[in-house]
């Protein structure tokens, strides 16, 4: 079976699930939660800032806050996606697919916060204060199927541990063209996927806390620095924007275009672009969200959709206007340039060689952050399905084996498998979600009311008529505690706290 024939099924598949499914289930499901929630990811925009700064509820050493929550999902997020995912977005698809993007960012927040806000209100507690929840969890309790959370749970590793983190290996590599042109078949790309399976081992086994430092430090430090100079880059430009918006907009309504070749449209593409970057609606960030301890399910659903306007309207749009502007000076084409090694040359164009050496470490970062948020994910999902320990050494142990294949891939077959990977989980998650979304609003009723009332909102899941039943939610106001110092600064205490024994994930 060659390569060429694996990327043409590939592109086959990848192309009809979002031509013809995917697509109208995003888009119907997030105009739908928009229209029932009215416009929840607006309404509440000062919710979604203050609400960061509540403290946990609840004792126990793996217990914590909302913004601790909401990090560990940034830093799944914000990966390679945001940037090489957005350039091949544009390059293939045409400058349009920014709109879309932004489109289904705006409108797919009100997916992001039912699916959180679901999360929470069915999460369990472990025994060291620490939950677990997500769509496998509330399909089997509020749907009582837990087969089909059984199946959620395996799709989600595909895609996770070996779609996704196979695709941030490939980015990774593929981030060394500039400087080695020839990395695929040296012996480069194999050298990078030892170090990486190395380090990842580190973190998934048990190793050494300080690699960690990497997400919860180096990685904001990095998204700003990103920021900054695509900021810089757009400034210095800004006489180009006009040009550049002209593009998009012309691109983005272009109905021949789109109609004539759907499956490879600008529209298609910013939706499948948007969706492996922003994560809303695909069932991936529950798993963050339900870890954090709040007084209220809705209150993290908040937070998470705050998750999606970073991800996507900052640091994704960061991205586009960096390949943008490089359009623009080039004439209205890229040339053969696609991936990490457009937006390589993107920065190159405007602030010299030293701006493809920070983007270049930004990647790394990025992508080794959302390798271990990855695996996070996957094997929470793994514990869902079973309890076996030597289960757990097999899929760590291919899941380092999945980075080195990532290293090596091929740019098509890496891109189709992560999104085909994506499209199935997402299918699963945004058909569970429609059919519980009315408890998500029952949840938001009770929030409104509350805020009306001028009460900090506190959640007690009996005094939703009909809810299905829960483990959580069974303490009223007056029991409710607030423990540890402020959220904020709690999570760079132990971000720096890198010199005490990590056990890993055990």
């Amino acid at each position: 079976m060659g390569e060429d024939f694996l990327i043409d099924v590939t592109t086959q598949l990848s192309d009809f699930l979002y031509t013809y499914i995917l697509v109208f289930l995003l888009v119907f499901c997030a105009i739908y939660f928009t229209v029932r929630t009215r416009f929840v990811q607006i309404r509440y925009l000062k919710d979604m800032f203050t609400q960061l700064t509540e403290k946990k509820h609840v004792d126990g050493d793996k217990s914590i806050s909302s913004f601790q929550a909401m990090m560990v999902s940034t830093a799944s997020r914000v990966g390679t996606g945001n940037i090489a995912g957005i350039a091949t977005a544009v390059a293939t698809g045409g400058p349009g697919a920014i709109f879309w993007m932004w489109l289904m960012a705006l409108l797919g927040a009100a997916s992001a916060f039912v699916e959180s806000t679901l999360a929470q209100i069915w999460k369990v507690r472990g025994k060291e204060g620490e939950f677990r929840g997500g769509p496998a969890y509330y399909i089997e309790q509020a749907l009582g199927q837990r087969w089909l959370g059984i199946v959620f749970a395996i799709l989600l590793i595909i895609c996770y541990a070996y779609g996704f983190n196979g695709l941030q290996a490939y980015n990774m590599a593929s981030a060394l063209e500039y400087y080695i042109p020839d990395y695929a078949t040296n012996g480069t790309a194999v050298a990078l996927g030892i170090v990486l399976m190395v380090m990842t081992g580190f973190v998934i086994f048990g190793g050494s806390k300080r690699i960690s430092v990497i997400s919860s430090i180096l990685v904001p430090i990095m998204a700003v620095a990103y920021l900054a100079l695509g900021f810089g880059i757009t400034i210095a430009n800004i006489t180009l924007l006009p040009e550049a918006f002209g593009y998009i907009f012309q691109s983005a309504f272009d109905f021949q275009s789109i109609f004539g070749g759907f499956a490879g449209s600008v529209v298609v593409l910013g939706l499948k672009r948007g969706l492996f970057s922003n994560e809303a609606g695909m069932g991936s960030a529950p798993n963050a969200a339900a870890t954090a301890s709040v007084s209220h399910p809705v209150k993290q659903g908040l937070v998470q959709t705050l998750s999606v306007y970073l991800d996507t309207m900052m640091v994704c749009t960061c991205s586009a206007f960096i390949v943008l502007i490089f359009f623009v000076k080039s004439g209205g084409t890229f040339g053969d340039l696609n991936g990490m090694p457009l937006v390589q040359m993107a920065i190159n164009s405007s602030v010299g060689e030293i701006g493809i050496h920070v983007v270049t470490f930004a990647i790394f970062c990025f992508a080794f952050s959302s390798l271990i948020g990855n695996y996070f994910y996957a094997e929470g999902n793994i514990r869902f399905i079973t309890k076996s320990n030597t289960v757990l050494f097999v899929f760590r142990a291919t899941c380092l084996a999945a980075i080195m294949v990532g290293c090596l891939n091929n740019f098509t077959l890496a891109w189709n498998f992560a999104d085909i990977t994506m499209a199935f989980m997402a299918m699963v998650n945004l058909v569970a979600i429609f059919l519980l979304g009315k408890w998500a609003f029952r949840a938001l009723d009770d929030y409104t009311r509350q805020r009306k009332q001028g009460k900090d909102p506190v959640f007690v899941a009996d005094s939703v008529e009909g809810l299905p039943a829960t483990q959580c939610w069974h303490v009223g106001k007056d029991d409710l505690k607030h423990i540890g110092p402020e959220p904020v600064r709690e999570y760079f205490e132990e971000a720096v706290g890198a010199d005490e024994e990590f056990p890993g994930l055990k």
